[in-house]
């Protein structure tokens, strides 16, 4: 067994290690020696010191050296067995439950001087130790700084610590995956004795070269695979776009305001894409209202000239929808654009279907069904993949591949993140920015109230509505909860439909999408004028008479988060309002949030703000392929490696490296089976 083998074997291959405590480990997901290494300590306990019976100090774990001097055994059952010990500055009793006469007498014998360790506690005028965790006659045996780990039931610390020590004593020497010139930065530290240190006791909290070389590891090992799918999808060679400059000239007089230049930008960088012969895989990030749809249409519309189809896929039915009527609205009647979701009938979606095949559609809007494999292009040269930050790298590879040779790829994303993590979670593909809003945008005007002035909030809705406006209510949960008081969207609904009859809706995750599709329609159509909604509506529908959003315990959400719902509102020409209710006694870091919220419209300088406060992996608000695989790399915190790991890879790309000296890092990180994939 070479060493990667032996790191990636089950812990049951561990000395000491049998079914039961194999088993109380995978309940903490450690089911390998290398998962082991990764349940970092979280403390640890100084026992180095001998300490006299007078200077100890309760609630504290502590060592001394005693004189056994007297078996205390009841005959009634379930009293504690006593050892009472003592030094020449007093008595202690060594309490324990469970444990056999015959036991104690042999690790505590009558008259021997011992060594013991454990959490001091006072109980009938004296010092004692319940159950203490070390006794030994080796007083060096004891005598150490030791690190505290998170134990799982059932596994002392005593195990624990020597399950731990034995993996790290049998740690193999790995070959070397880091060049010449990195490791030197990392003071030639290997990985092994970087692991080492790291669970060195008297490094808990420090930082230093063993600590960087890992966070080095771990971003180097994302970057290495986001550059070979990277450079995988540039090997396809496909037929070069031609077009001219008249669908943008065209769309710009259609919707009547003129484009910015981050616009103008990201529409030149998708064009020399689509002019080239190799294969586009684009990301276009905008914050909310940037006008991305605009730029992907007009790409779509170059690549329709350029005598190719387009497809457009949109999360949802009623932003598919959205996405049609804007494409109708701003492409010349000659092109024949189509619609297809679930609702679409057999009849006309066999209709479809065939004419796609036929090459009479020039673009297809629709949900994840525009991929089904009964779904058959004529000639596809474009898909447009919209709001689709749950796809990790592995998926976005795939959706390439199925999408044919001579199609590019554009995924498009209103959640304005940080570039170290653009680097990490989209570094597989190219990107384009759209920072600056159109100027028929209004910034949007955010205020925050105490829920008690919940009438006065009432009266401002009242007077929206008068106005023909329409209001998102934002609430955390949708039921009431006893363990946390928060305003369920349920119990707010019930509040509201009774002072706004007949006007108001309720969206929640436990509403069946045909449902939920119904009443956003509704909205849409402004049969009604409020929806009570949890964060259900935080993603791309444009409503743009909705000009006013409420959100109750704003300071239960991440900044992030409260921008993207705050951007459901201001879509239209119309002033706009945020009103962030929150309860009294906020702590520290809930009044930053708001603050810097009621500061900035700013989606890029918001989520910055919000990686400090909170951390990376809160900020996206669900799961993302790639960065969760982080344990110890933090975008903020290492962006000098980031910097240092992009490049690296730009290094390995020069030379075009091969990745085989690299195979045991991507093996020990889990990325191994994306690179199978992508080889």
């Amino acid at each position: 067994m070479n060493g990667i083998e032996y790191l990636l074997s089950n812990i049951n291959n561990i000395n000491g290690i049998g079914l039961k405590t194999a088993n109380l480990l995978k309940k903490k997901n450690i089911n390998s020696i290398f998962d082991l290494l990764w349940n970092l300590p979280r403390d640890f306990v100084d026992r180095s010191t001998i300490y006299k019976i007078n200077e100890l100090e309760i609630g504290k774990i502590q060592t001394l050296k005693v004189l056994v001097k007297k078996y205390n055994f009841p005959r009634v059952r379930n009293l504690p067995n006593r050892v009472i010990c003592e030094d020449d500055t007093g008595k202690i009793d060594c309490v324990f439950f469970n444990s056999y006469e015959g036991y104690i007498k042999k690790i505590l014998p009558i008259n021997h001087e011992i060594t013991i360790s454990g959490k001091i506690n006072f109980f009938n005028k004296r010092y004692q130790i319940v159950n203490p965790t070390h006794i030994s006659t080796d007083e060096n045996s004891i005598k150490k700084i030791q690190s505290k780990y998170a134990l799982t039931e059932g596994i002392t610390e005593k195990k624990y610590q020597k399950i731990i020590n034995d993996v790290l004593k049998n740690l193999p020497d790995l070959n070397e995956w880091l060049s010449k010139d990195i490791l030197k930065k990392f003071g030639n530290i290997t990985w092994k004795n970087s692991i080492i240190e790291l669970h060195n006791p008297q490094n808990f909290k420090k930082k230093g070269n063993f600590l960087n070389r890992l966070i080095f590891d771990e971003i180097l090992c994302n970057f290495l695979i986001n550059s070979r799918v990277r450079s995988k999808i540039k090997k396809f060679k496909k037929i070069k776009k031609k077009f001219n400059d008249i669908p943008l000239k065209s769309v710009v007089k259609k919707i009547g305001y003129q484009l910015t230049k981050d616009q103008l930008k990201s529409i030149n960088e998708i064009n020399i894409d689509l002019k080239s012969d190799s294969k586009m895989f684009r990301l276009l990030q905008g914050d909310v209202g940037s006008g991305k749809t605009i730029v992907s249409l007009i790409a779509c519309l170059n690549v329709i000239q350029s005598k190719f189809q387009t497809a457009f896929m949109a999360p949802t039915e009623i932003l598919a929808r959205q996405h049609f009527k804007l494409a109708e609205k701003v492409f010349d009647k000659d092109i024949k654009i189509k619609l297809l979701t679930g609702k679409t009938d057999f009849k006309e979606r066999k209709i479809i279907l065939n004419d796609l095949l036929n090459g009479k559609i020039n673009l297809l809007i629709g949900t994840h069904s525009l991929f089904q494999e009964k779904i058959m292009y004529k000639n596809l040269g474009l898909i447009v993949i919209d709001e689709q930050h749950k796809f990790g790298v592995k998926q976005r590879k795939k959706l390439s591949d199925k999408a044919g040779k001579n199609c590019d790829v554009l995924v498009m994303s209103a959640t304005p993140i940080p570039r170290t993590m653009i680097m990490t979670i989209y570094g597989d593909m190219d990107t384009s920015i759209i920072k600056t809003k159109p100027k028929n945008r209004k910034e949007i005007k955010t205020y925050s109230k105490n829920e008690k002035n919940i009438n006065e909030i009432i009266k401002f809705v009242s007077k929206q509505i008068k106005n023909g406006n329409q209001v998102f209510w934002v609430c955390p949960l949708i039921e009431e909860s006893k363990k946390v008081d928060h305003q369920s969207s349920i119990k707010r609904y019930e509040v509201l439909k009774k002072i706004f009859t007949n006007k108001v809706g309720l969206l929640h995750g436990g509403i069946e999408n045909i449902e939920k599709e119904k009443i956003l329609s509704n909205f849409l159509r402004k049969k009604i004028d409020i929806i009570v909604s949890t964060t259900v509506i935080e993603v791309g529908i444009d409503f743009p008479n909705a000009n006013l959003i409420v959100i109750e315990n704003a300071n239960k959400f991440g900044l992030s988060q409260l921008h993207q719902l705050r951007g459901r509102v201001g879509r239209g020409s119309k002033e706009s309002f945020c009103i962030l209710m929150f309860k009294s006694n906020l702590s520290q870091n809930a009044r930053k949030r708001i603050k810097i919220l009621k500061s900035s419209n700013d989606g890029f300088k918001i989520s910055e703000e919000d990686m400090k406060l909170r951390g990376y992996g809160d900020l996206l608000g669900y799961k993302q392929s790639g960065i969760k695989n982080f344990r110890l790399a933090d975008p903020i915190q290492n962006e000098h490696l980031f910097s240092l790991a992009e490049n690296e890879i730009k290094r390995i790309e020069r030379s075009n490296e091969s990745l085989k000296k690299y195979l045991p890092l991507l093996k020990l990180y889990d990325r191994a089976d994306i690179l199978n994939d992508i080889i």
